[in-house]
């Protein structure tokens, strides 16, 4: 059976479908049975493709792209054993909407990986900044990789 992640983010046009992409080729590459995916907390964005920075990145770096935002709905907290919040704000929310202490305690920053993060676990939004924060996103998603596949690999 997969093991089922998650990432989540505000829209889902930028920092989640980063991480969503990034995971998705990691695991593909190492032979890990993994369903990756990723949404927003909000649904502003909904149906849209992802920002077309996100996209410029990723290409840039080799990953593949196809994607169309979606919001995450609290009926879902039991379709995936890891849920992966991109910052503080986000963890709070999604714990708000866990329905019991099983669902909240699937939900991790997905910083929480990298060692070198220490206190700064946030990963931040690239939104309103220019093309440099998309950058700075791909290497703080992809410097989480190896801790997370560490933890996907030991369960």
């Amino acid at each position: 059976m997969a093991f089922r992640v998650t990432f989540v983010c505000t829209g889902n046009i930028c920092r989640s479908p980063m991480a969503e992409q990034v995971l998705r080729r990691h695991a593909k590459d190492e032979g890990l049975d993994v369903e990756v995916d990723s949404s927003g907390t909000d649904g502003w964005h909904a149906g849209q493709e992802a920002d077309a920075r996100t996209v410029a990145v990723l290409r840039r770096a080799g990953y593949g792209f196809d994607h169309a935002a979606r919001r995450f709905e609290a009926d879902w907290f039991d379709r995936y054993d890891l849920i992966l919040a991109l910052d503080e704000g986000h963890l709070r929310e999604l714990r708000a909407r866990a329905p019991d202490a099983e669902s909240r305690d699937k939900i991790r920053l997905l910083r929480e990986f990298d060692p070198a993060a220490g206190d700064d676990l946030d990963v931040p939004d690239p939104y309103y900044g220019d093309d440099a924060g998309f950058d700075e996103v791909l290497a703080l998603v992809e410097a989480a990789m190896p801790g997370l596949l560490d933890e996907i690999r030991s369960r």
